[in-house]
């Protein structure tokens, strides 16, 4: 990097400066290349989406009261923003979603949806006393997630005043603002909007529960599967915002990584569909020799039928294919449940 001046330590308010700058710079090249990798994400998640009529759904707010999109497509335009508390460019946007809520609030409906995916309404209540929220909460089951395509975090889903979806993104960025702007503009549906039905809820597999219709790769006939619900970057992208969770995924790995080797059991490790390719995974294992074969949950349908909202989170399903044990993050001894399931 070339500079036109020289900065010396007896000039310390202007080395001061150069540094902040320099750090600046730094932090900009360091994430502008996910920034890029998230706006391509959350386009191509979009691409089917444009122009089709918004999904009808019934959100329950953070305060108890609820939300039904469908009362509100066809009056004015609708914005969701998908964030979650342990996202970082969430936060770095939360600024600005502050003041998009502010100045467009009487125009379009601004609506926070928390993804609900290892968050707690503890974990939202905070987040919002913390950063001073006042835009409406939502929290979101993973249904209208996967209705719209949910990929990364944040992903903005605007609707216009038509009731169809206009745009979906994921930074806050010039053409978020063209886009709300246009919506603010637009005129309202003269007949009323012919929206896409709400979907009925998935059916959950609770214990005792024989497990069917999945989309999942077979296990092998006759011997009870653990299945290890995960996300390939939680023990790194979450060591810093939510080093817990983090510490409980490589937990449960390396748990499985030993466990795995005294046989008798299949093993498979699904990941969500959230910031998650299948060349990710593919590199995951790659990094992680002895793990479970990992398996990505396209649409999220396989976290749903078993009401996963937590990483890491095990299913344990004997061999006569019935729900035995869920066991979620914070819960250990997943050798002694195994061990039951196989009735040792």
């Amino acid at each position: 990097m070339k500079t036109s001046s020289t900065v010396t330590m007896k000039d310390p308010m202007t080395l001061i400066h150069f540094i902040s700058a320099l750090a600046t710079a730094l932090f900009a090249c360091a994430t502008c290349g996910a920034a890029d990798d998230g706006a391509a994400r959350a386009a191509h998640a979009g691409q089917p989406l444009i122009g089709q009529p918004a999904p009808a759904a019934v959100l329950r707010t953070l305060d108890g009261g609820t939300i039904d999109l469908a009362t509100r497509y066809g009056r004015r335009p609708v914005y969701l923003k998908f964030w979650a508390t342990w996202c970082a460019p969430c936060l770095q946007q939360m600024p600005g979603f502050e003041r998009i809520h502010r100045q467009y609030g009487k125009r379009i409906d601004v609506i926070a949806v928390n993804a609900g995916f290892s968050d707690t309404e503890a974990d939202v209540r905070a987040y919002r006393a913390r950063h001073g929220l006042t835009m409406p909460i939502a929290l979101d089951d993973g249904s209208l997630g996967r209705r719209l395509n949910l990929r990364v975090t944040p992903q903005h889903v605007l609707i216009g005043a038509d009731g169809r979806i206009a745009y979906v993104g994921h930074l806050d960025d010039a053409a978020l603002h063209a886009a709300l702007d246009r919506a603010a503009q637009g005129r309202v549906a003269a007949q009323p909007v012919a929206l896409a039905p709400q979907a009925q809820a998935a059916r959950v597999f609770r214990v005792g529960d024989k497990v069917a219709g999945l989309d999942l790769p077979a296990g092998a006939a006759g011997k009870p599967r653990a299945l290890v619900f995960f996300s390939p970057w939680c023990e790194t992208y979450l060591r810093e915002t939510r080093p817990a969770t983090a510490r409980a995924c490589r937990r449960v790995r390396e748990d499985a990584t030993r466990l795995m080797k005294r046989g008798g059991v299949d093993w498979l490790a699904v990941a969500a569909p959230l910031w998650t390719s299948t060349a990710e995974l593919a590199a995951y294992a790659k990094a992680h020799p002895g793990t479970p074969r990992v398996a990505l949950d396209r649409d999220g349908a396989a976290f749903a039928a078993f009401g996963i909202r937590a990483i890491p989170s095990v299913v344990l399903v004997d061999a006569e294919g019935r729900v035995a044990r869920v066991l979620g993050p914070e819960e250990r001894g997943l050798d002694a449940a195994l061990r039951a399931v196989r009735g040792q």
